[in-house]
């Protein structure tokens, strides 16, 4: 019992003093409230400069649905189609999913390619990068560095045709620009639809990079379809082919044995006869499937619609976001307020501790 009561008195006295030190704290900092008030001020002054001076930023907004490839009309010649080695498309919906259609909108090839795209400023095209590289003044700081002073990137510079310096900027670019301007995401994962933002301090690039990234993935997606559809076309045609001139030869030597039969007083070649009508029958009937999938991926190659279905694309004026006066003030003078207080109590301890 006298040890809990020991260590009762011990708490109780631990208690005490914890309380008399925030109460010597507080008397403390009182007494400096005016230091503390006024590095505050001068904080929230800063904030609200800070706020004003900030360039305001504009927002793009382009959302879009995802072609259901299940849903492809080619389902039921499919299963036929596949017999002959061909792919008519039913079956190709992983590649051009929503989720990664996100990834590739914000891979290297669709970025760069959207940056080398071109832009009307001042009756004068140019491309997106170079728009973006004047009004950031990047090439006001490049003009101090010799290797890149004289750098260019005009237009229809080929992607693949860059110099090792053009390369590696873009690249960079590039990882800036998906960390800080661009957003890409599902706001329902249960849907196809997927929502694309850009923002920058300039509304035209904001708008006219946005759109043009929607325009590079929906070539990258009908380049890709139509190269496929096309080697359907082309593999049918030459089966098609191949059946027609079996079966045209079928039916010339089943021709030349009827004649022959009609000159001779005693009918031969019963049998071989009979096979060539065979060979016609199988032919024939395996040029008319073959025929009808030559005429459906026909059909598909002209309809061939982009994977990309706008829903809603940005216009101008552009969302315009500006920086908060009133949170620049309070973040600025909270901070201010908090950093005084902790410097002063710094400070009272460690006299203390010299005393000592």
């Amino acid at each position: 019992m006298e040890e809990v009561n020991k260590q009762i008195e011990s708490d109780e006295i631990s208690l005490k003093e914890l309380v008399l030190k925030g109460k010597e704290i507080l008397q403390f900092l009182l007494k400096k409230w005016v230091i503390i008030f006024v590095a505050a001020f001068i904080g929230a002054c800063i904030g609200v400069g800070k706020a004003g001076l900030t360039e305001p930023t504009y927002i793009a907004k382009l959302t879009f649905s995802v072609e259901n490839e299940k849903s492809s009309p080619l389902g039921a010649y499919s299963g036929l189609a596949s017999m002959a080695g061909i792919d008519l498309g039913g079956g190709g919906g992983d590649l051009f999913s929503s989720d990664n259609i996100m990834s590739i909108m914000t891979s290297r090839k669709m970025i760069v390619n959207t940056l080398l795209s071109p832009i009307t400023i001042n009756n004068k095209k140019i491309t997106l990068f170079e728009y973006w590289l004047a009004f950031n003044h990047i090439k006001d700081k490049w003009a101090e560095q010799p290797k890149l002073a004289g750098l260019k990137f005009p237009l229809n510079l080929n992607p693949d045709s860059l110099t090792r310096l053009q390369d590696s900027l873009l690249t960079n670019i590039q990882s800036s620009l998906i960390n800080t301007v661009i957003s890409i995401n599902k706001p329902d994962k249960k849907l196809s639809l997927i929502a694309a933002t850009c923002t920058s301090t300039n509304e035209l690039f904001s708008k006219v990079f946005l759109e043009s990234l929607s325009n590079q993935v929906t070539d990258f997606y009908i380049g890709m379809k139509m190269k496929r559809q096309k080697d359907n076309v082309n593999i049918l045609q030459n089966k098609a082919d191949s059946l027609y001139a079996v079966m045209s030869n079928s039916m010339y030597r089943s021709a030349t044995l009827i004649d022959q039969n009609q000159n001779m007083t005693k009918q031969v070649g019963g049998v071989d006869r009979q096979k060539k009508q065979i060979d016609i029958q199988v032919a024939s009937t395996a040029y008319t499937e073959i025929i009808k999938n030559l005429e459906m991926a026909k059909i598909t190659l002209q309809k061939e619609t982009p994977l990309i279905q706008v829903i809603d694309a940005p216009v101008f004026p552009l969302e315009k976001v500006r920086e908060s006066k009133s949170k620049g003030l309070m973040i600025g003078g909270f901070l201010a307020g908090f950093l005084m207080v902790g410097f002063l109590l710094g400070q009272k301890y460690f006299r203390e501790m010299m005393k000592d």
